[in-house]
């Protein structure tokens, strides 16, 4: 027993230093020790990445360490070695938490490991060149823990090689990540690799295939639209520069597909990790369920950023495009794009797509026009909109304002303004219902996003009005004001809920810049609160004058309710032509 517990005191320490990160003493074989373990012999299915193909004394270089979704790794250790040298060189620089800095063969700072064991798919650093000496070709090796048995030792890099050249270092060509030695081939590209802030519409259908929304976007000036580009780098490796941009916090994605339906399609997303950083994932859709993760593949020269409320992903690819489907690169597909939140790294469902009017061959530069929505959910947006501005309003303002107009007068003995409220309220209802019933079973699954919501919310509602009218008491009932309170709240809970849902449904179809829908329905939104305003304060001041008074102003209503109409259908037919053109 008391060799167990002397074994137990002696390991304790050592198991600790592994989940900590403090590894110096597997600085020169590059082996995590665990006892009695051996590295992984098939390739690994990390890489470890360069921003350069060269370097000069003295300069900074961007390494990173990337893991696909479905393999993270808990540890790892990295250094920059001499090609064919067993000793670190240059030293490393942080900038993110999930790493700390060694020092190996008494070098301070030559090696970074990981600080604990944390789940992690991409590491990103900093590595200086010595200042001076004799420059000889560099590698970056990399050791990888993804659970204690499963290890992988020596990835290594493409050797980046010395220049004298001034402007040798900062040509960013891209690199191939590798998993092993025998594999350190860098690709053959005829252009330097942009970083990922640069990403624009210049040379867009010139040399390179752009898809965006609205369709004039230029990311370089308007930071809120969506943006993703194809630019094919070598026709005899196949090799293509993709980009991809937008405001989201969550993800922005763009995928291949044999239709404009989502299912069997090839996806990029660009997402926030838990971590809070940028990384490329990359996935295949298999309907209107969450994508199904896959190995990056050959894929390099990965870049990644996170600021200002946008997402920003770009990359080299030589993955054939749905090798589940076809194979070659010449097919053509349509473009789907989407975005949307994510928790914890995990994607979740879109709030926003926009997808491609005709096939497209991504090898030829060009400019991808946007599908534009169905006529089906354009019929939706316009007996909404007809529905809950128009006649909506004025089935409200009779019976708010006009009861006084109408005073005396009826017909089969109802009074007039109870019989104008409930015919256009019914009109209203139905509106409702059909639009309601167009947009699912068009879409036939729940889209996710506020507008769904909203819309779900009017339609119970607006059915729970007209069961409390059909169970109305008489109007001499002692608690006829308990129908009438919960009438007026309820009516104007359904009046806002339309509003805001009306609203997020023109964002979801608005394709302009200066989103001048949503700028008409502000202004319908406005002109109609301005003359409620001005109804009640006639209402209210026509309640306070006395009767000789009173019938010489009730023209007044008749003449704000005219003035009103004629402004809301000018609105109307223009949000109607808008929806029509979207």
């Amino acid at each position: 027993m008391d060799h167990v517990v002397l074994l137990l005191v002696c390991v304790a320490p050592l198991v600790r230093s592994y989940s900590s990160g403090q590894v110096e003493d597997s600085c020169e074989d590059m082996r995590p020790h665990h006892a009695g373990l051996s590295p992984q012999t098939e390739p690994a299915s990390f890489t470890v990445t360069t921003e350069h193909s060269s370097y000069r004394l003295g300069e900074e270089v961007k390494v990173q360490l990337q893991a696909p979704a479905s393999t993270p790794f808990i540890g790892f250790l990295l250094q920059a070695r001499e090609e064919g040298g067993r000793s670190p060189v240059g030293s490393f620089t942080l900038r993110a938490g999930a790493a700390q800095l060694l020092t190996c063969s008494q070098r301070p700072n030559s090696a970074v490991s990981h600080r604990s064991e944390s789940v992690k798919t991409s590491i990103q650093v900093t590595w200086r060149s010595e200042a001076s000496g004799n420059a000889k070709p560099i590698q970056f090796r990399a050791s990888f823990v993804h659970n204690y048995t499963t290890f992988w030792v020596d990835v290594r890099s493409p050797a980046m090689t010395f220049t004298n050249d001034s402007t040798g270092g900062s040509t960013s060509l891209p690199t191939t990540p590798t998993t092993t030695s025998s594999t350190n081939t860098p690709i053959t590209i005829h252009q330097p690799a942009p970083p990922v802030n640069s990403i624009s519409s210049a040379d867009c259908g010139v040399t390179k295939l752009c898809f965006s929304q609205p369709s004039n976007c230029d990311p370089t000036a308007n930071a809120d639209c969506y943006f993703m580009s194809a630019m094919m780098l070598s026709p005899t490796d196949a090799a293509i520069r993709y980009e991809m941009t937008g405001p989201s916090d969550g993800y922005i994605s763009f995928g291949f597909s044999d239709d404009q339906m989502m299912g069997n399609d090839d996806i990029y997303i660009c997402g926030v990790g838990s971590d809070g950083l940028a990384r490329l994932q990359h996935a295949l859709s298999t309907g209107r369920t969450a994508p199904q993760a896959v190995p990056l593949g050959n894929v390099s020269d990965i870049r990644a950023s996170v600021q200002d409320g946008g997402i920003s992903c770009s990359f080299i690819s030589m993955n054939i495009i749905s090798p589940q489907r076809t194979s070659g690169i010449n097919k053509t597909y349509h473009i789907m794009f989407a975005h949307g939140p994510s928790t914890n790294g995990r994607i979740l469902f879109h709030t926003g797509t926009f997808i491609s009017t005709d096939k497209v061959d991504i090898s030829r530069p060009g400019l991808i026009r946007k599908a534009g929505w169905p006529h089906i959910i354009k019929a939706h947006g316009a007996l909404m909109l007809i529905a809950w501005m128009t006649t909506g309003s004025l089935g409200m303002m009779v019976a708010r304002y006009l009861k006084g107009v109408t005073k005396r007068q009826n017909r089969g003995g109802k009074d007039v303004w109870f019989q104008v409220h409930v015919a256009v309220m019914s009109v209203t209802v139905a509106a409702t219902v059909i639009a309601f019933i167009l947009s699912f079973s068009y879409v036939q699954a729940w889209s996710g996003g506020a507008h769904p919501v909203l819309g779900c919310l009017v339609m119970i509602l607006s059915f729970l009005q007209l069961i409390l009218a059909l169970l109305r008491c008489g109007p001499q009932h002692p608690r006829r004001f308990l129908f009438n309170w919960s009438h007026a709240l309820n009516g104007v809970s359904i009046k806002t809920l339309a509003v805001a849902a009306i609203f997020t449904g023109l964002k979801l179809i608005e394709s302009t810049v200066d989103q001048w829908l949503m700028k008409v329905m502000g202004g319908l939104v406005g002109w109609e609160a301005l003359f409620l305003i001005l109804l009640e304060v006639h209402l209210k001041w026509k309640d306070n004058s006395a009767d000789t008074l009173e019938s010489k102003m009730i023209p007044v209503d008749g003449l704000l309710m005219a003035l009103f109409f004629l402004g809301n259908f000018t609105f109307l037919v223009t949000l109607l032509v808008g929806i029509g053109m979207s």
